[in-house]
This record gives C-alpha cells, structure tokens and sequence, in this order.
C-alpha cells in the first residue's frame, strides 16, 4: 500500500512540476518585436551557442534599441514568410545619435520598411548598429519565433 501511495505522489509532483514549466513558458502574443512593418507575439525558447564556420546566414538580425522612444519595441530583420529563420536571433544594439529626434517610436506597424529602415537611418548617419547585445538585454544568440499579435 505504501508503495501505492509513494507511486501515486510521484506521479502527481512530475505533472504539477510539467503543468506548471509549460505554463512559465507559454506563448505572449501581445506586441513583443516589430517585423516587416509589424508587430509580433513571441516565446521565447532557448539560447543559442554562437554559430560556428558558415552559419551565421541562419539567424536573422535582431535589433534591440538603446536610446529609442518610450514604446519602443526590439526590431527583427525579418517575420514569417520569405527569408525568416524560423526565429533563430542574432542580437544587434542600436543607438540613435544624439542629434537625431527619437522622441517617437520609429519603426512601428505604420513603418513597413522595418529592417530596411533601419539600414537607411545607418546610410543617414542617424543610427549606429553593433552586433551584441546591450547591458541587460537579450542573449547575443538565442531562439524565438514570431507569433501573430491576438
């Protein structure tokens, strides 16, 4: 009878510890990240280790802003359809000079230059883009699909 009982605990400790990790890693779909002029849902599943050799055309660049405005949400380089990588990030900061006005979000759903945006405020001098990550944000690498905003 004991070892009932110790089999019918176990059992039950493995499924609340289950429920409740599937519960900490569901799936945000309020706006999380911009993507081709749009904003995204996510979860956010693993980091990555840094590619090795010729992958880095696996990840698609993710631009996390330093001095952007208020409301101001991380940049992808790409969403889902043609030339997105299911999700696999490349961390990239990106700071506004100080000169250049950024007391608006720039690159928001009614911006559909997205990526392309970006490089044009660069080309402009008005932007400057490193790859890694700022201090507190996101892994350099690191896994995270695209979900539709609901």
């Amino acid at each position: 009878m004991l070892r009932k009982i110790t089999l019918i605990m176990f059992v039950l400790a493995l499924s609340l510890t289950v429920a409740v990790s599937a519960f900490a890693d569901a799936p945000d779909f309020s706006p999380h990240i911009y993507a081709d002029g749009e904003a995204w849902g996510t979860k956010v599943t693993t980091i990555l280790p840094p590619p090795q050799g010729n992958n880095l055309q696996s990840f698609d660049k993710f631009f996390v802003f330093t001095n952007g405005a208020e409301g101001q949400l991380p940049v992808g380089e790409a969403a889902p359809g043609r030339g997105y990588n299911g999700g696999r990030w490349w961390t990239w900061t990106a700071t506004w000079e100080d000169d250049v006005p950024h007391d608006i979000p720039v690159l928001t759903s009614y911006d559909s230059g997205g990526f392309y945006s970006i490089m044009f405020h660069v080309d402009l001098g008005h932007l400057t883009i490193m790859p890694g990550s700022p201090e507190g944000g996101p892994p350099p690498y690191f896994q995270c699909p695209l979900l539709p905003v609901k």
